[in-house]
């Protein structure tokens, strides 16, 4: 099923319409962001021939560690000319600093703050002719259409049928404000001409379609794939329901996303992404999509009544790359590091914009599926400041949408360590008066542990506050601390005592000494 298929001279091609002969080769983002990780050798090329119906996805499974490699899968079984990449972040934080434009750091949360401070800095995209938009080499409009000569995927046995859409970047528009959204969704072929689009209640595109349908109108959506991780990135996570993610991609990239504007939805599409599919979901069409092994680790809404795309043009670059995200329990799961640094960085940003003092430090667990358990540091500086704390990071933009937990820790506790956290909980917290929860916040139908399923997408959260009591904050027991004389003295032994690896940091000493974590 080779792709290199010559479109009919004559098709349109978006703003600044020209013939598909006349468009130019140029790079895609993801070919640029392939180079840069091959380059720091993080890259692993699979020449053998993999099966994209389970295969590859066991594969990113098995592999998926801290230290695992992206791979791209080059010889794809039934799609000669086609590459699937997987594993494109996973856990690593050197490959999460060069998605975002930066050097590699050595704890989390200098990579967190970065970001953090990143998000304040929005750029709009800015607007190029289609005719050189690398996703404009081929067009398939009409009768050419079918989407299934992609290597859509098959990740987990139950899985309801082959999705296309997994590592991707939905674009849609609100009718009423003009504004541009761009999400990731789950998207199963349902048709060589349909795709589903399943968006949890509450997001984005959700509320646009039923803006459309109210009105008794389809809803123009485009798909991208094949995109640059930044992209993904942006999509992936909660951003404030009135602003672009395209203009934060702009400014955690430093530079504007190039975007050209389609003449049949009228959207802005990323001229640099390799594929894009383009239609409409028309009132009340639906069918039966799902299940699909989600980012919790469970099957997600076992096969529900789904909009789908009706597809009316497809855009891809010769030889197209498909960007998948596997989502799976533990290092496996393709999103959990940096939709754990993004609502990091949204969380501490919003406490930011609200005034809160003395935060040290966001930290929203990868292994708690990214989503589920957020912690926050604070230098206690006044009375009910970790309530406050704790409430706020529970119910602001960033931090609103599934997560279970928010705990409150001291500053003198590393946020992004799961076992001095643990051990504040249950050296620092009283149950009985230290646990507070909110009820019927905004979750989502993929959560397994709200039955029956007709509660959905009603949630709850735990506030556990995990400081020292503020009341008696200075007579409070002291914890044993070592000397920092003593750790300098052993740690510039360390090899002379025949010690292995290199040292433990450490942060906190008895001397009141608090070298900077970040």
């Amino acid at each position: 099923m080779d792709m290199n298929i010559p479109v009919n001279p004559t098709t349109k091609t978006g703003a600044a319409e020209k013939p598909a002969s006349a468009i130019g080769h140029n790079s895609s983002d993801l070919d640029v962001w392939l180079r840069k990780v091959e380059g720091i050798g993080e890259l692993k090329r699979i020449a053998a021939e993999v099966d994209p119906d389970l295969e590859t996805s066991t594969i990113s499974c098995l592999v998926g560690s801290e230290k695992s490699p992206a791979l791209l899968f080059e010889n794809v079984k039934g799609h000669p000319g086609h590459r699937v990449l997987y594993n494109m972040i996973g856990c690593n934080l050197s490959r999460f600093c060069l998605m975002i434009g930066e050097e590699p750091v050595e704890h989390p949360l200098q990579a967190v703050q970065i970001l953090q401070q990143k998000l304040g800095n929005k750029i709009p995209p800015v607007e190029v002719s289609g005719a050189g938009a690398v996703c404009n080499q081929n067009i398939w409009e009409g009768d050419q259409i079918d989407i299934r000569k992609f290597p859509a995927q098959r990740m987990w046995p139950l899985d309801g049928g082959k999705y296309l859409g997994t590592g991707d970047a939905v674009i849609t528009r609100d009718p009423e404000s003009g504004r541009v959204n761009v999400g990731t969704y789950r998207m199963m072929i349902k048709g060589p001409r349909e795709i589903g689009v399943y968006t949890s209640p509450g997001k984005d595109a959700g509320l646009d379609r039923d803006k459309y349908w109210k009105a008794g109108k389809p809803m123009p959506i485009a798909a991208a794939y094949g995109i640059d991780p930044l992209l993904f990135l942006v999509a992936a996570t909660s951003l404030p329901k009135t602003e672009s993610e395209y203009d934060y991609y702009g400014g955690i990239n430093g530079s504007p996303i190039e975007v050209f504007t389609s003449d049949l939805t009228g959207l802005p599409l990323p001229a640099r992404a390799e594929i894009i599919l383009e239609g409409f979901l028309y009132p009340d069409e639906t069918f039966a999509e799902g299940p699909f092994g989600e980012f919790t680790g469970y099957y997600g809404r076992p096969s529900g009544a789904t909009p789908y795309m009706r597809v009316e043009r497809v855009r891809f670059r010769n030889n197209p790359t498909l960007t998948c995200a596997l989502m799976a329990d533990g290092p496996a799961n393709e999103a959990g590091l940096f939709w754990a640094m993004l609502r990091s960085a949204g969380i501490w940003a919003d406490l930011q914009k609200l005034g809160v003092p003395g935060v040290k430090g966001v930290w929203s667990i990868p292994e708690a599926a990214g989503w589920g358990i957020t912690v926050v540091s604070i230098e206690q500086m006044y009375a009910g400041h970790a309530p406050q704390v704790m409430a706020l990071a529970a119910q602001c933009t960033a931090g609103a949408y599934f997560g279970k937990y928010v705990i409150v820790v001291d500053d003198d506790i590393d946020p992004t360590n799961v076992h001095q956290v643990l051990w504040a909980m249950a050296t620092r917290s009283r149950p009985s008066q230290s646990i507070d929860i909110l009820r019927e916040t905004w979750s989502t139908y993929l959560d397994p542990s709200l039955n029956p399923p007709e509660l959905r997408p009603w949630g709850s959260k735990a506030l556990i506050n995990a400081c020292m009591d503020y009341k008696y904050i200075k007579s409070f027991s002291k914890r044993t601390k070592l000397s920092k004389e003593a750790y300098d003295k052993v740690v510039a032994r360390w090899s002379e005592l025949g010690l292995e690896g290199k040292p433990p940091v450490m942060t906190v000493f008895e001397d009141g000494a608090f070298p900077e974590r970040l």
